[in-house]
């Protein structure tokens, strides 16, 4: 009985048959993977060197870049304010461009329904950071305030600016209405919630005798109901907390709705959208007939538009869509370091830069996406980041505070500002007009950049 034994035994052949020997594979297992990262794009997928060099290099506005280093440096050495202020503000410009192409990269391969849910989540995890951690400091109106401002500055100025240059380079464009109406709802009931918090406060503030005639925005205001009788404070925290509650079941519904049943409402083509809601209204025979040879739901493509060829991988744009938020959120947190010296020197009111100036600010990868987006007549990813990342914001963000608190004994209401609430209010009633008809064009867009500049102004004196 013969062993068998390799066909050639060199230096290099391991001892044992598992064994790494002198680690010539662990050498060519890196090699096989350095080779995989370097290689060009095949089968239609691109390499990640491709990728990362399309990701920093394929645009001008790259060369702002060096200003991410200069902010750090910046605010570490302490700096004069507004070379702080400028450097961050500057640096954060580029990089919410890198974020806008991340998440173009991504909306060609996950759809835009999908790429919109994404960008905003991720637009909104400096929200989510910086109000826990202010919560956890008891500064319940610097939380109220940003989350507030961060959905006035989605709905009017980002989507202002998007409608007005898509008007511009489109002439006129067209989005699904239902899928529309239905954010939009879903934005007047957070709203409502809001709503009703500051009318139980008011009346039950008057029949306690407080003096609750004026409208106060400062950021003084009292706003976690210490200034009701024990009673009726224990009442406006039980609307919020339970209305909370309610809020995050409805948005994880919507979700659903948007992300599995109704998915097609949601995509690029209008007219296929359009045709899958007439089809899906047939009745079930109808729907079985389509199941069996033709599906209700066929993939939509965008209209009138060439196929656009990716230049990122699934993975590279991915991760450069981490890295980016990653380093935005320290550009952000630099930038409000800098802000409350540069407002004292300057004369700014407090009340301005937390509902007008930080959501700029924070929102700027949003703004910078959903203009290009809807330059490209993606207007259903234009509303999807817009109005679906005030809908996280009011439906999703602010209850979580509301439930966060609740748990680590930081009494956080939905009870904000009168004055506050009105101008939501107004914000959302305009954007439910606009968007009913399921078209957009550059004076609608003319129209919300108007209110914002106003609510801007009454802001300023405030």
């Amino acid at each position: 009985m013969s062993a068998v034994l390799p066909t050639a035994i060199t230096d290099r052949t391991p001892l044992l048959q598992n064994g790494n020997g002198n680690g010539a594979s662990h050498r060519r297992a890196f090699s096989e993977h350095l080779a995989a990262f370097l290689k060009p794009a095949e089968h239609g997928e691109p390499g990640w060197l491709h990728s990362f060099k399309f990701f920093f290099f394929g645009s001008w506005m790259n060369l702002f870049l060096v200003f991410v280093p200069l902010s750090a440096i910046a605010h570490y050495l302490n700096w004069d304010a507004a070379l702080r202020f400028s450097f961050s503000f500057i640096a954060i410009m580029p990089l919410a461009a890198l974020l806008g192409t991340a998440t173009d990269q991504l909306s060609m391969k996950l759809g835009q329904t999908l790429s919109g849910l994404l960008n905003a989540s991720f637009g909104n995890a400096v929200e989510i950071i910086v109000g826990i951690a202010a919560l956890f400091q008891n500064e319940m109106r610097i939380v109220q305030t940003s989350l507030l401002g961060s959905i006035l500055s989605n709905l009017l100025l980002v989507l202002g600016c998007s409608f007005l240059a898509g008007g511009i380079y489109n002439r006129e464009g067209e989005f699904h209405a239902t899928a529309a109406q239905a954010a939009s709802s879903l934005m007047t009931l957070a709203c409502l919630t809001l709503v009703i918090p500051a009318a139980y406060h008011s009346a039950k503030s008057h029949s306690g005798g407080i003096d609750n005639l004026h409208l106060d925005v400062g950021f003084n205001q009292v706003v976690d109901g210490s200034d009701l009788p024990d009673e009726y404070n224990d009442g406006l925290r039980f609307i919020s907390r339970g209305t909370s509650i309610l809020l995050l079941f409805v948005y994880l519904a919507y979700l659903f709705f948007q992300l599995k049943t109704h998915s097609y409402l949601f995509t690029g083509d209008v007219n296929k959208a359009k045709q899958n809601t007439a089809q899906a209204s047939q009745g079930p025979a109808v729907q079985d007939a389509l199941e069996s040879g033709q599906p209700v739901v066929p993939q939509a493509t965008p209209l009138d538009e060439e196929e656009e060829v990716s230049e990122m991988s699934i993975g590279a744009a991915a991760v450069g869509l981490l890295i980016c938020t990653v380093v935005t959120s320290f550009c952000a947190d630099f930038l409000v370091a800098s802000i409350e010296e540069t407002a004292e020197r300057y004369h700014i009111p407090k009340p301005f830069i937390g509902l007008i100036l930080l959501p700029i600010v924070a929102n700027a990868a949003e703004h910078v996406t959903s203009v290009w987006m809807a330059m490209k007549n993606k207007l259903e990813l234009t509303i999807g980041i817009c109005v679906g990342s005030s809908i996280q914001i009011a439906a999703f963000v602010i209850p979580l505070l509301v439930i966060v608190g609740w748990i680590t004994h930081h009494d956080l209401t939905l009870f904000f500002a009168d004055f506050e609430t009105i101008v939501l209010f107004v914000s959302v009633l305009l954007v439910n007009f606009l968007v009913q008809d399921g078209k957009s064009n550059y004076m609608e867009g003319l129209m919300l950049i108007t209110l914002y500049l106003v609510i801007a102004m009454a802001f300023w004196v405030s």
